[in-house]
Parts: C-alpha cells; sequence; structure tokens
C-alpha cells in the first residue's frame, strides 16, 4: 500500500479538475454549457466501457453497491452539477466556487453521521485553514467591470445545492466501498452510466436536440476542448476520486480536492494573463498549509 495513497490521489484529482475547468470553460463558451454537459459525459462512458474491456475489470457488484453507486451518480452529477451550472448563470464562478467550498464540511458531517468517521482536532483545523485559503483568493477576485453578475439569494442557493450534491455524492460512493472492494473504474463507469440515464432526456427536451454532437458542428476547437475535459475531467478525474475515497476519510479526500481555486493561479497568470494580487499568494499558502495539516492528521 502507498503511503497516503488517498490523499497523493486526492491532489492528482485537483490538479485533473483544474484542467478540464479550463476546457470545459472554453468549450461552453463556444457552444453553450448543456451541450458541454451532456457530451462530455458521453466522451466519458465510452472511454470507461473500452477500458473496463480491454482491461477485464469485473463490473459484477453486489446489488447494493450498484444501488449506492447509482444514487452517487444521480446526486453528485446531475443533481449537484446542474445546481453548479445554473449558479454560474446567477452569480458566476467567483461567488459560485467560493459556496462550492462548503462541499467538504458537507461531506465531512455527513460521513460523521452516516459512516462514523471522526476527524482529529488536526484534521478539522487543516479542513478550515484550507477553505479559508480558498475562501480569500476567489472572495478577492473581481468580476470584469462589464460582468452581468451580482450576488442573488438564488444564485447562492443553488450554488449551496451544488455543493450538497457533491459533498452527499461522495458519501454514497463511500458507503459502496465499504461493502467491497470496487475498481475506480467500474465504480465511475456505474455513476457516469446512470448520470447520463437520467440527464440525456432532460438535455433532449429541454434543447429540442437528441444529438449534442450538432452544436459543434461549426466549431471543432470547441469539440476538441470538450474531448480533452472529458478525457481528464469525467473519465480519469472522477475516477481517482472514487480511488481516493477508498484509501481515506470523505472529509479529507473531499478538502484536497477543493484546492482547483488554488491550483488555477499559475494558469491564471500565464494563460489568462491576469496579475496576481498579495491576497492570492497568501490563499495559496494557507491552503497549502492546510493541506499539509491534512497528510499529518
Amino acid at each position: 500500500m502507498i503511503p497516503f495513497a488517498g490523499e497523493l490521489a486526492s491532489l492528482l484529482v485537483a490538479v485533473l479538475w483544474t484542467g478540464t475547468s479550463i476546457s470545459f470553460s472554453e468549450a461552453s463558451i463556444r457552444v453553450g454549457s448543456i451541450h458541454v454537459n451532456i457530451t462530455r459525459m458521453l466522451f466519458a462512458f465510452t472511454y470507461l466501457s473500452l477500458t473496463v474491456l480491454i482491461m477485464g475489470f469485473s463490473v459484477s457488484l453486489s446489488a447494493m453497491q450498484i444501488f449506492y453507486l447509482a444514487v452517487s451518480g444521480f446526486i453528485g452529477l446531475v443533481f449537484g452539477d446542474t445546481f453548479l451550472f445554473k449558479a454560474y448563470q446567477h452569480v458566476g464562478a467567483r461567488i459560485g466556487m467560493l459556496v462550492m467550498s462548503l462541499a467538504p464540511p458537507i461531506s465531512a458531517f455527513f460521513a460523521f453521521l452516516f459512516l462514523n468517521e471522526n476527524l482529529s482536532i488536526l484534521g478539522l483545523l487543516g479542513i478550515a485553514v484550507t477553505i479559508a485559503g480558498i475562501a480569500i483568493v476567489i472572495l478577492q477576485k473581481e468580476e470584469k467591470p462589464t460582468s452581468k453578475y451580482k450576488i442573488s439569494k438564488i444564485g447562492i442557493f443553488y450554488a449551496f445545492l451544488g455543493a450538497v450534491g457533491q459533498g452527499v455524492g461522495l458519501i454514497f460512493a463511500k458507503l459502496a466501498f465499504n461493502i467491497g472492494e470496487i475498481n475506480g473504474f467500474v465504480a465511475t463507469f456505474y455513476r457516469i452510466m446512470v448520470a447520463i440515464i437520467i440527464f440525456y432526456p432532460i438535455y433532449a427536451f429541454s434543447t429540442k436536440n437528441v444529438n449534442p454532437f450538432r452544436a459543434y458542428h461549426s466549431d471543432k476547437k470547441a469539440l476538441g476542448f470538450t474531448f480533452l475535459g472529458s478525457i481528464i475531467g469525467p473519465y480519469l478525474g472522477i475516477t481517482f476520486s472514487m480511488i481516493a475515497i477508498s484509501h481515506t476519510k470523505v472529509g479529507i479526500a473531499s478538502t484536497i480536492m477543493a484546492s482547483v481555486p488554488i491550483l488555477m493561479l499559475p494558469f491564471s497568470k500565464y494563460y489568462y494573463k491576469e496579475k496576481l494580487s498579495w491576497k492570492s499568494i497568501l490563499g495559496a499558502v494557507l491552503a497549502v498549509g492546510g493541506i499539509a495539516l491534512l497528510f499529518l492528521e
């Protein structure tokens, strides 16, 4: 067993989600978030199906394991992601991501209630410091003067539901792992499959378009960004998140995975040419310090 396997997997997830957030952001600007959302799932399901088939992973799980993974996929990928996208439409990424940082304490709270996972004082301090660092970075980031976003109660509520979806989704996935060993790719396969089964009819009804790839007909670059993002996000990112929670406590894993805004700082500086303030640096230091405390927990 690799020391800190769960924590290292969580950190890798944060890195992967940093890349996928940029890819999907670029694609969404070009063709719209709803097309990107369903297309990324279809791509990821294809990758996962091929991986499971080629590697010969067994998809034979108990009925309860499949049930927990199905519920996890619905709550996390359909419910949570849908409300996260709606939150972005109302309050933008800055406030939406700030409220989403509530996911770690939410998951830790439910893990305490249903999984009997207890965190030490050092672990709780690590969560608090990490969230504080993330909050400092996101709160100080100003929107463009022409921004249409403003703080609204409905937007905050949507973001909170997104955080609840992410936090609770991990709890149900953890319940499946507690029953017996599950391959990470197989767990993600079931989660994505259920998400598609539920989300695709909603997509087809809301867009009057049963073929999401038609939206990419005039913008091949958007398709490229979606293709790349679906590999490093729903495929590898979610898979390693399943591996992470199978090797460490849910509260710790979700907190480390919530460090995406910090990891995006270099991309903001060199890719988007943004100037980084001292608050951004301070927030990054605090977040890294909080993650270090979690490693010592």
